[in-house]
């Protein structure tokens, strides 16, 4: 293989971007972090089979190879993937009536979902749709995380009261073991955050359950655990195109909930670490860990905020953690998973919530009230979206919401009137309403924007207002044309409309500073013999000596 090759091969399947460069001193809080992860997601991603009506043994799957594939390919340092309460919602939901929940025939078909997922996802790498995550401003993020937040916190209250529906069937033992969890974590956490208090209060509730039978006082705990790795290979369903067709809306709708969620959890905590992520690399990897996951038997994949929270929050700093973790879940299913079934399920809700509040960011909220207040309800309706109706929706309609605000702000171009106090002096830049002229019958305007249907008739009033109160009257009017990048089909007309209303006052319409591209669009627009090619300047110098020689004629 030739070393151009190679590098090729490099640019299309990077690998270990979330890992490298590897910083020594870190490993061992790398591998505190991964046994943390291990210890508080594994409860949690069990805790997900619930929602997605599969056995208890595909959560831990979601842990081993898809896991390991994202650290490989992913360029997140900080982005855990694995199951998610989001997808697992909607894949039970797509799958009731199509076969016995919990059944061979019931895995598979959520298997061939996360297969369908990441054909998606892989599609979206080659025809680049990665830009959409672009669209999540820092307003969406702290937005987003806050509501997710609150979705997963309240929905560990039930479990931490011992009860699903009813106050009265509250289970006093279950409330106090939720209580001393909460408070044997924070109170290690006052002492120092570098104790991991998470994995030892867990460790502690097993031992004390196992050591005094919590299940024989009513204490609800997870149950056996099936021991062995997952077996290998194509999802076990009777392949047809009307299945496929059946499951591919399904699959959309989750290739659209891990595009979001993960590009939001990963942007985040890139945000936080003053970190680069490549969210085309991060597709590769999420299509890879469902990949993963098909053929291994479990369900579709996610990147999760509240599991990349506690990476976090136990001191993890790149995918090493994750890997940490996931050879800790290949060796519980090799020889320990027996130790699982005395985990009580109040400890799982207790430690998930204090989680999820980490996740409320009430600080930059407030923040964005003080310096920003209109895209504080941008910040407030993801928040309230995500709560109430769901993580997908709540994405969707702040992409929508931060489009309509920046719009709504962007569309009125900032643009200015060029002054010198003296020639070879310091610029002046001033109102555009402000006729202001840089030489007798000479006024330079310089429009900050590219110019489209939206704003081309502020173009039309702001240069015809300047030219009607000018005093003495112009005789050149110079756009500076430097910020605009583009000129659309409406905006071309309208410039041509200025070019005549000009022409019939006497005024020579002039242009300076149009980049190359721009240049092309005013010749296919047929602007430049319009105007005439001796009307465009290189720059603003260039302007004011043409107009010099011509008033000395």
């Amino acid at each position: 293989m030739s070393k151009s090759h190679k590098l090729e091969t490099t640019k299309l399947f990077p690998l270990f971007q979330g890992i490298l460069p590897l910083d020594k001193i870190s490993i061992p809080k790398e591998l505190m972090a991964g046994l943390t992860l291990a210890a508080l997601a594994v409860p949690e991603v069990m805790g997900y089979t619930k929602i997605a009506q599969t056995p208890v043994i595909t959560g831990l799957y979601t842990m081993l190879i898809p896991m390991v594939l994202f650290a490989i390919f992913g360029s997140s340092r900080h982005l855990v993937v694995g199951a998610d309460s989001a997808t697992a919602a909607i894949l039970s939901a797509s799958l009731v009536g199509m076969a016995a929940l919990g059944s061979h025939e019931y895995v598979a078909l959520a298997s061939l979902l996360a297969l369908l997922s990441a054909g998606l996802l892989l599609l979206a790498r080659v025809i680049g749709l990665s830009f959409m995550s672009d669209f999540l401003s820092r307003t969406v993020l702290i937005g987003f995380l806050t509501g997710v937040g609150i979705q997963v916190a309240w929905g560990q209250v039930p479990g931490m009261l011992g009860f699903s529906a009813h106050l009265h069937q509250i289970n006093y033992y279950d409330v106090c073991v939720s209580v001393i969890v909460m408070g044997v974590i924070v109170g290690i956490e006052r002492i120092s955050k570098k104790i991991p208090g998470a994995f030892i209060a867990l460790a502690g509730a097993v031992l004390v359950s196992w050591l005094f039978d919590f299940k024989a006082h009513g204490v609800s705990v997870i149950g056996d655990v099936p021991q062995g790795l997952p077996s290998i290979g194509l999802p076990d369903v009777h392949w047809s195109f009307a299945l496929i067709q059946n499951l591919l809306p399904t699959a959309f709708s989750m290739f659209v909930v891990i595009l979001a969620q993960s590009a939001a959890t990963s942007r985040a905590y890139a945000a936080k670490y003053s970190e680069s992520f490549n969210q085309k690399v991060d597709l590769l990897g999420l299509g890879l860990a469902n990949v993963g996951a098909a053929l291994s038997g479990t369900f579709v994949v996610n990147g999760s905020p509240t599991k990349t929270q506690m990476v976090d929050s136990a001191g993890g700093v790149s995918q090493l953690s994750q890997i940490f973790s996931s050879f800790v879940v290949l060796l519980l299913l090799l020889f320990f998973a027996s130790l699982l079934s005395r985990m009580p399920n109040s400890v799982l809700a207790a430690v998930v919530f204090l989680i999820a509040l980490q996740l409320v960011d009430i600080k930059g909220m407030k923040k964005i009230w003080y310096q920003r207040p209109a895209e504080f309800w941008v910040a407030l309706s993801t928040t309230v979206v995500v709560v109430l109706i769901g993580v997908e929706q709540g994405i969707i309609i702040a992409m929508a919401l931060s489009l309509i605000e920046h719009v709504r702000r962007s569309y009125r171009s900032k643009n200015v009137v060029m002054t010198q106090e003296k020639e070879g002096g310091a610029w002046s830049l001033i109102a555009p309403n402000i006729p202001a002229q840089i030489k007798p019958g000479l006024l330079l305007y310089r429009f900050a924007h590219t110019i489209y249907y939206a704003n081309s008739q502020q173009l039309f009033d702001e240069v015809t207002g300047l030219v009607d109160k000018a005093k003495p009257s112009l005789k050149w009017f110079c756009i500076d044309a430097s910020a605009v990048a583009d000129v659309d089909f409406s905006a071309a007309e309208t410039l041509r409309e200025i070019y005549w209303v000009l022409k019939n006052k006497g005024v020579r319409l002039v242009v300076a500073n149009v980049i190359a591209p721009l240049k092309q669009e005013f010749d296919k627009y047929e602007i430049t013999s319009l105007f005439g090619p001796d009307s465009f300047f290189d720059n603003i110098g260039d302007v004011l000596s043409e107009y010099s020689i011509n008033e000395e004629i």
